[in-house]
């Protein structure tokens, strides 16, 4: 019988194929002769049947056609199946870490509980908030705070001078603000995104080596990925996220990258986080992305290191 993996993602259609990570996985998959499936979390369906709870997926069955062509897959197959017909789920949806996203951990959950194997683990998704995470390790984080009260905020601000603010739950970029503490903006960028103080943020001390890149740091079952990305903001700005026009550009770990990599995934991989997308700035872990960690295809192409592949290894050992 042949090995399936599922890949519970974002609309196919929407997939950028010459740069994400989830089609690096399913095209390795394909290599390998492993059936791809794919599901949206719509597709989810759970329910008690006479032997217990049981998780169901309006699986799609693909192929991968034509990678140039904005239909690049074929779909052989779709209908309803249990959870237990897959080798392994993986969670490669993009935040938001919604209220959808949080009942699809949940539902996974009942999959895991049946014996399949899911990944990352959906409870460890749950307790590890990607802008979070990083403070379990203040020995390699930035100053940092995480409040709605704008008071505090500003007094942090007005301490370290310049800094990043940004929302909890984005990816991409999207919300990040780098501001002096006499912007005149500063007010008001803190207003819009704490809600009026009714909602957590993030602010950070700003690191200057930003101008270098934000280093993504690909970490597989605890073990660092020898080469990072570092996203290179464009000319005159402060994002180097890919989405938002940066650069990226393969450089082999430093000493420090390597001690921060190793020392996180240590202590993650064993709570079932497989892969994790560390950034860092500089000397700086900044934050911990466990959702859909992306930038294989970039590290790929420059490094020469098939870092699908070693995931792929990792997710379905022999």
């Amino acid at each position: 019988m042949n090995r399936s993996v599922l890949f519970v993602c974002d609309p196919l259609k929407d997939f950028r194929t010459y740069k994400d990570t989830t089609f690096a996985m399913m095209r390795e998959c394909q290599r390998r002769g492993i059936e791809i499936y794919a599901t949206e979390l719509h597709e989810l369906r759970a329910q008690r049947s006479s032997t217990g709870s049981v998780l169901e997926v309006f699986a799609h069955q693909i192929r991968i056609d034509n990678p140039e062509a904005p239909l690049w897959w074929v779909e052989d197959a779709a209908h309803w199946q249990p959870a237990l017909h897959f080798d392994v789920i993986l969670m490669r949806k993009d935040p938001p870490f919604d209220g959808r996203y949080l009942v699809a951990t949940q539902m996974l959950e009942i999959a895991q509980r049946q014996g399949v194997r899911v990944l990352n683990c959906p409870t460890a998704l749950r307790n590890h908030g990607e802008k979070i995470a990083a403070l379990e390790f203040p020995e390699f984080t930035p100053e940092t705070l995480v409040s709605a009260d704008l008071r505090s905020l500003k007094e942090f601000a007005v301490h370290h001078q310049k800094i990043v603010i940004k929302p909890l739950d984005a990816m991409g970029g999207m919300g990040v603000f780098v501001l002096a503490a006499t912007d005149p903006n500063l007010p008001s960028a803190m207003e819009l995104l704490t809600e009026h103080g009714q909602r957590q943020i993030v602010m950070q001390r700003y690191l200057p080596e930003i101008r270098e890149g934000d280093k993504r740091i690909i970490v597989i079952d605890g073990t660092p990925v020898e080469f990072a990305l570092a996203r290179i903001p464009p000319e005159g700005q402060s994002r180097g996220n890919l989405a938002a026009g940066g650069r990226g550009v393969a450089r082999p770990l430093s000493p420090r990258d390597r001690d921060i990599a190793i020392a996180v995934g240590a202590r993650l991989a064993p709570r079932g986080l497989m892969l994790l997308g560390l950034d860092v700035i500089g000397d700086c872990l900044t934050e911990i992305n466990v959702t859909s960690p992306t930038g294989f295809q970039e590290i790929t192409a420059q490094s020469g290191i098939d870092v699908a592949q070693l995931f792929m290894e990792a997710a379905l050992p022999s």
